[in-house]
């Protein structure tokens, strides 16, 4: 579904992305981690060609990001993103935050569209506040209207950039119950997270990276199990002690 060949970037003379080279299959949940500032964030950024890259190449479900004539804004409504900070609409309602990108990309009919909405926002626990805007919601439930606003575009895979890092400790479950769910559903999802309790219930695989490269892409029960890079056992041992 996803494939990257020796991906590098730079800002300016800064290298931040250093030949790299990993895949998810369909139905995948592959996890991407790693020190802050590692290159993690901008990696799953370069896949749906929010970030532009200098050197390799990205390939998703058959379409090649980096050519110069692939339609981006198209290939984005079919990948859908789920940021650090929510991105909702502020000044539309819940159910308006799901409806407009379907009836404005996609093309879908309004009722058609609401229809979808609200059967999503069921399925993430939140039918209740469909008519709210965004500011009267917690972060857990706003990031939950982001995700479902990102399924209803019927996407055929989900990139998360650390969706619970700017929740309040208590939200953070309510958020990740919702990803667990996908990833049974058999979603294929790249995500970039610290929570690494979720990372051992649901990942297949797991990208270590440090300093723009990746340094382990390794089978879930390998990489806990005995990471081969020191720089991963050393991460491992300060983040599943605390």
């Amino acid at each position: 579904m996803i494939e990257m060949e020796k991906v590098s970037k730079w800002y300016t003379d800064f290298q931040v992305l250093k030949d790299c080279t990993t895949r998810v299959a369909k139905g995948e949940v592959v996890i991407v981690c790693g020190p802050s500032g590692s290159g993690k964030s901008t990696l799953i950024k370069c896949v749906n060609g929010l970030e532009p890259f200098q050197a390799g190449r990205i390939v998703v479900d058959g379409i090649s990001v980096n050519d110069p004539k692939t339609d981006l804004p198209k290939l984005r409504a079919r990948v859908g993103m789920v940021f650090q900070h929510f991105e909702l609409f502020p000044h539309f309602d819940v159910t308006r935050n799901l409806t407009i990108a379907q009836t404005k990309v996609l093309g879908r009919g309004e009722e058609e569209s609401r229809d979808k909405a609200l059967k999503l926002l069921d399925r993430v626990g939140l039918s209740e506040h469909a008519e709210k805007f965004p500011g009267n919601l917690s972060g857990g439930q706003q990031q939950r209207v982001a995700i479902a606003r990102a399924l209803a575009m019927d996407p055929i895979a989900m990139l998360f950039d650390e969706p619970t890092s700017a929740l309040d400790p208590e939200m953070i479950n309510e958020v990740l119950d919702v990803m667990v769910a996908l990833a049974k559903e058999g979603m294929t999802m790249m995500v970039v997270t610290h929570e690494m309790g979720f990372a051992r219930s649901v990942a297949d695989r797991v990208v270590f990276m440090d300093r723009g490269e990746i340094v382990e892409d390794a089978d879930k029960d390998d990489f806990f199990g005995k990471p081969r890079s020191e720089r991963a056992q050393q991460f491992l041992s300060k983040i599943l002690h605390h």
